[in-house]
């Protein structure tokens, strides 16, 4: 199932975490909302690719540490080798095949996937008035530009100090510990595999603060890539399915050719593994104790304002004419009716992209 997501999943973290609730909550019943949204709000809070932790979790919650491994494993595997040998073409030609036509398509039937996801989540994560008006802050402040991480960690410092100041009780709040590298002096290969885990190791944020790290490292600091290649390579990771993080299999290619992309790719998402092993011994006793489940209902409010905001900002570019609302209004109807795997939803989107361009009408 996982590797299925993997091969289908276009549209980012948001996109992939309604993906997952579709096939694992809805369809096949492996875990409760209540569930999946602890597990998505817990891996807000470790440094990496959220929405492939949150497929390494899910796997841990089938079947322990097997399953941790061969969900994320299966998750990574297709977009990697999709951008290894777009990175090929990259290299050879001077250029990737163009995906836009099939992006016109995928993407409004992505969105309605996100769309129903967040209105079934609504009645897990919002249990009452007070995380609703919660919810409504976060969505408003990451719309006026606030950083994710500050309405991720501030709804739960929030939902901690109302519990605090209704039991009149005292509070310390955790900084999280920054974890230092040094400089690499090994061979290429060797500096390019540690400063990937260096990146996977610290790297909170949106594909967006992924490029600024990869500047500084690849571009800046060592030289290896220019700055169109690495706009290229972030390109590339946008458009393809699965973790945006693949963007390392594109530079790492550049870099060393098949070793540096096997590398790299090892490099960025290895951290996860390990964050999320440890995190899988934590987030029962996170929900067991009254102080920090009101923490994680704070959390899970804000995290489920986030993904309404990217859903509303992807919407107002990708819902452009009659062609995408269409494709969004049939995969709604079809997911109302239907319990289809979503790779039917995503692969009728992009047939429907692919004919609408041949046709000259996208």
């Amino acid at each position: 199932m996982f590797l299925r997501l993997g091969t289908v999943a276009f549209g980012g973290p948001v996109a992939h975490t309604a993906m997952m609730r579709e096939e694992l909550v809805r369809r096949r019943g492996w875990v409760s909302d209540e569930r999946f949204v602890d597990l998505m709000g817990a891996t807000n809070l470790i440094p990496g690719p959220n929405s492939t932790e949150l497929a390494i979790h899910l796997g841990y919650d089938r079947a322990r540490g097997r399953g941790l491994l061969l969900a994320g494993l299966c998750f990574i595997l297709p977009a990697a080798l999709i951008v290894t040998a777009l990175a090929w073409a990259y290299v050879e030609y001077g250029d990737t095949p163009s995906a836009v036509w099939l992006l016109y398509g995928v993407v409004p039937a992505v969105l309605a996937i996100v769309a129903w996801a967040l209105v079934a989540l609504l009645r897990a994560v919002l249990k009452s008035v007070w995380l609703g008006l919660l919810a409504v802050a976060g969505l408003a402040a990451y719309l006026l530009g606030v950083h994710e991480l500050v309405v991720l960690f501030g709804g739960a410092a929030l939902a901690g100090l109302v519990r605090a100041a209704s039991r009149g009780g005292r509070h310390a709040l955790l900084a999280p510990l920054a974890v230092l590298f040094p400089d690499p002096t090994a061979g290429q290969l060797g500096q390019l595999f540690v400063t990937m885990v260096k990146i996977g190791s610290v790297l909170y944020g949106s594909g967006y603060v992924l490029l600024a790290f990869l500047q500084g490292d690849l571009v800046d600091r060592l030289g290896w890539v220019t700055q169109q290649q690495l706009l290229d390579a972030v390109s590339i990771g946008q458009v393809t399915p699965g973790p945006v993080f693949t963007t390392a299999t594109f530079l790492g290619y550049l870099v060393a050719g098949l070793p540096g992309a096997f590398l790299a790719t090892v490099g960025i998402f290895l951290p996860s593994f390990v964050f999320v092993g440890l995190l899988t011994r934590i987030t029962d006793r996170l929900r067991s104790s009254p102080w920090t489940s009101t923490m994680l209902d704070g959390l899970n409010a804000t995290a489920l304002a986030l993904m309404a905001g990217v859903s509303w900002q992807l919407g107002r570019s990708a819902l452009a004419d009659g062609w995408t609302l269409g494709i969004f209004a049939v995969t709604l109807l079809l997911m109302w009716r239907t319990r289809l795997n979503s790779a039917w939803y995503v692969g009728g989107g992009a047939a429907a992209g692919i004919l609408l361009g041949l046709l000259g009408w996208a």
